[in-house]
């Protein structure tokens, strides 16, 4: 039973989520950075990979989770911006991390940064238009978690973002539906002589 303190007190089986916490589709969430009091939660996720948009060292709490429970972390060093007038969010990064998130051999997989809104909601954006929404969803979702902070650049990046260059580089993925009707995906190589990407993992 987990056991999470809260307001200074113990409460049995309360699971505290992340903030910003939702499921982006089966097995790939998103939230806002983990504190120790919601570890209770993140274990009912059976996670596979987190992917960390912050460029600072994960701290040792945090390591130690993800080492207990077999958990691959995969960093992508995006610096945060407190004026919104001014963002470079670098595409290759993006790029990179996309490459992580659709490769189902990671999910379930949980993506944050510090507070799950702009370089989480970039990443989230840039990933649905790969899945062909349209602008104005992929922006109502963007301004659902960034609230009253959301950044004009931050929708323009992901307008800009050129997915047809991450398609490219993975021309030789083929997603296979199992089943009809079934969200269960398979990822597969077509050729054993295309070279796969390679992505850094910590």
């Amino acid at each position: 039973m987990c056991m999470v303190k809260v307001d200074g007190e113990e409460n049995d089986g309360v699971l505290v989520p992340p903030a910003n916490f939702s499921t982006v589709e089966d097995g790939i969430f998103r939230s806002g950075f983990p504190e120790p009091s919601n570890f209770g939660f993140l274990e009912t996720l059976n996670l596979r990979s987190i992917i960390y948009l912050c460029p600072e060292a994960y701290p040792q709490e945090n390591m130690d989770f993800v080492v207990d429970h077999n958990i691959k972390l995969f960093q992508f060093g995006i610096e945060g911006k407190t004026d919104s007038s001014s963002t470079s969010i670098p595409s290759y990064t993006v790029t990179e991390a996309l490459k992580v998130l659709i490769d189902v051999r990671n999910h379930p997989v949980l993506i944050h940064c510090k507070r799950g809104k702009h370089r989480t909601g970039c990443l989230v954006g840039c990933f649905r238009k790969l899945q062909t929404w349209c602008l104005s969803s992929v922006f109502e979702e963007y301004k659902r978690f960034a609230g009253v902070k959301w950044r004009a650049n931050d929708l323009r990046f992901i307008e800009t973002f050129e997915v047809m260059c991450l398609r490219q580089c993975l021309y030789s993925i083929i997603y296979q539906y199992q089943g009809y009707g079934s969200n269960k995906r398979r990822l597969l190589y077509g050729e054993e002589g295309v070279q796969k990407p390679k992505i850094k993992s910590i």
